[in-house]
């Protein structure tokens, strides 16, 4: 398995504005001179974190789906971002992995941010994925989803990587950044967690704080209010040695847990 750079888009987002985003986004990049395997956006990266769905959501044949085919395959990289999708007549916060040779994957947000009256507008999912990039395994999650360490458990290793997209406000920082860490030590993996800065249609700030952490929660990157793109390099040595000289895994009560 050799190392995986992944890149993150940390940026402002217009408000319910797709095609607005989508050229924001297509520009950004057109200007990574990085090599890099991985391309990770924010939730709801072609609105912001909206119910409006009336007038937002997309089916699977939408211009936001499309972009991102068509981006990953002129780039020759995955891409990942959520959006707002409408399916059998259902609403879902849908996590889009685009790999390079057009194949799709999805994921919808389990934990819907009900203070924000999400649950009551969107259906939540109830499954996991996991993705396979240059032998890594990635998991990924929607924001509300980091505070709940059951679903987010990462049995006998399942995956090396969790990448977490947010719409995350600044008021709650601290909880974001915490968690972050708790969540890469006690699945020894790696975390990245991708969050947008800004204000957004209903006054929210966002201070990003997107990070890049290790199986040992040590911050390999972190950036505040800040616009950003980043190219980070996940070692699968760090990785492997985590496990192999604290071998915590291996003793979790994995029979108490029911997740995929």
């Amino acid at each position: 398995m050799q190392d995986l750079k992944t890149t993150i888009i940390q940026t402002e987002l217009v408000w319910e504005d797709i095609e607005a985003n989508l050229a924001g986004f297509d520009d950004k990049i057109d200007t990574i001179k990085d090599d890099t395997h991985l391309i990770i956006l924010p939730e709801m990266f072609t609105t912001g974190f909206s119910m409006n769905v009336a007038s937002l959501a997309q089916d699977m044949t939408g211009s936001a789906v499309k972009w991102l085919r068509e981006k990953s395959r002129q780039k020759n990289v995955d891409i990942v971002g959520s959006i707002i999708v409408r399916e059998d007549g259902k609403i879902f916060n849908r996590l889009i992995w685009s790999k390079s040779r057009g194949e799709i994957f999805t994921y919808d947000k389990r934990h819907l941010f009900r203070m924000a009256g999400e649950e009551k507008v969107y259906s939540a999912g109830h499954q996991n994925i996991t993705v396979e990039l240059r032998g890594w395994k990635i998991r990924p999650f929607i924001c509300y989803d980091l505070r709940f360490p059951v679903w987010t458990r990462n049995i006998e290793n399942r995956y090396d990587a969790a990448i977490f997209i947010a719409n995350w406000p600044a008021r709650r920082s601290r909880h974001w950044k915490l968690l972050l860490q708790a969540r890469a030590v006690e699945n020894q993996c790696y975390v990245i967690g991708v969050n947008r800065v800004g204000t957004d249609g209903n006054g929210h700030l966002y201070s990003g704080d997107s990070s890049v952490i290790d199986p040992w929660g040590n911050i390999v990157f972190h950036k505040q209010n800040k616009a950003i793109t980043y190219t980070a390099e996940l070692s699968y040595e760090t990785l492997q040695k985590s496990r192999e000289s604290f071998p915590v895994w291996m003793d979790a009560d994995n029979n108490l847990i029911k997740t995929s």
